[in-house]
């Protein structure tokens, strides 16, 4: 009796090992089956999304390799004829207002009370100035959808309390933050991610940034002499974005800067010209600035049923729809999220949390 009633449950454990060993083999033949579709179909467009999509990624760029050659590959991310060339930026489009304290040096004129005339308005200059704009005025977060993915897009009317936050230090034995942690090192109000690091199969540590790292006007990160794409913020301000060396961004004042790319927008133009950006759907992060000083941070959700993600043309229309006149693509994938006075904005798409980071974007306080 006992022996027929382990023979049952072994029977039972076996099928039902069966059964699911079945169930998986069937879902892999069919994403299989469905990426050999989009790679061999007959659409060119399906076959270049799926393969920018999975090779813009640091764990699943082998995909493509699965069906196609390098120099396949090598064909449809880097075609013969997308070349261009990126146009120096007009740093005059961008007029940052002045913060002036109110004078008070002057005795104020008063009025006295006049029985006549009771509601007679006090002279200008003895009127109570307007109080300092609160968090919620000067910053606006605006909700970005589009027909494959959604989004954030923070604006913060004063571009001198954005900055690049970065770690307590660099190299192979170091490690980055997360968006948040960094948040609460610097005690801002809020963040996004920012430049990329050295990430092997979607492993790295954040503590080897890829490229330039900026801090406070010294390089942290990166050759003087090297040639790198960057978003750099300089003491006014101002917004540089594209291709420069360390040296040049350093000459030119920049005192906060990290590396990815490519330039999204050049003097209030798509930087992809009659060529385009390209790109495939993945979740994205930029950052670019409008012709009143005003930063913009984009961050887009993706890899999900309620958001594949945005290409690298899609964020370049959305900036420039939003006024800027400057604009560049920051890392993306796992590591774009956006946060807000503990809040986050946005999903991330790394499947074990909050992805740790090289580099973020923050916004100070605003009472600093």
């Amino acid at each position: 009796m006992r022996k027929a009633k382990k023979s049952t449950i072994t029977t039972l454990l076996l099928r039902a090992l069966l059964s699911i060993t079945t169930v998986i083999a069937l879902i892999l033949l069919l994403a299989y089956g469905t990426m050999w579709i989009l790679v061999n179909g007959p659409s060119e467009t399906a076959r270049r999304l799926f393969v920018l999509s999975v090779k813009e990624t640091s764990a699943g760029g082998f995909l493509a390799d699965i069906y196609l050659s390098d120099d396949e590959i090598k064909a449809i991310i880097t075609p013969d004829d997308a070349a261009h060339e990126e146009d120096d930026q007009d740093l005059s489009l961008i007029v940052v207002p002045e913060t002036v304290p109110p004078d008070t040096s002057d005795t104020a004129v008063t009025i006295p009370p006049d029985a006549d005339t009771p509601d007679r308005p006090l002279p200008a200059d003895t009127q109570t100035p307007p109080a300092s704009p609160s968090e919620e005025s000067s910053i606006e977060v605006l909700d970005i959808t589009g027909s494959t993915y959604n989004g954030k897009l923070m604006i913060i009317s004063d571009p001198k309390r954005v900055f690049v936050g970065v770690p307590d230090s660099y190299g192979e034995n170091s490690h980055g933050l997360t968006v948040a942690a960094m948040i609460k090192k610097y005690d801002c109000v809020a963040g996004t991610n920012a430049g990329g690091f050295h990430d092997p199969n979607g492993k790295g540590t954040g503590g080897i940034p890829d490229g330039i790292v900026i801090y406070e006007g010294e390089l942290l990160w990166g050759d003087l002499n090297g040639g790198y794409n960057l978003a750099g913020l300089d003491g006014n301000g101002i917004l540089h974005v594209g291709y420069m060396t360390a040296q040049h961004a350093l000459d030119i004042g920049v005192q906060y800067a990290a590396s990815y790319g490519p330039a999204l927008v050049i003097n209030g133009k798509s930087a992809g010209g009659k060529w385009g950006l390209g790109g495939g759907l993945n979740p994205r992060t930029a950052i670019g600035q409008r012709a009143d000083g005003a930063i913009l941070l984009l961050v887009i959700n993706g890899r999900s049923v309620e958001s594949l993600g945005a290409t690298l043309d899609d964020l370049a229309s959305i900036m420039l729809a939003n006024g800027a006149v400057n604009a560049t693509n920051l890392d993306g994938g796992s590591s774009s999220l956006m946060i807000m006075d503990g809040e986050y904005l946005t999903t991330s798409a790394y499947l074990f949390g909050e992805r740790v980071v090289a580099t973020t974007i923050l916004v100070r306080k605003n009472d600093e």
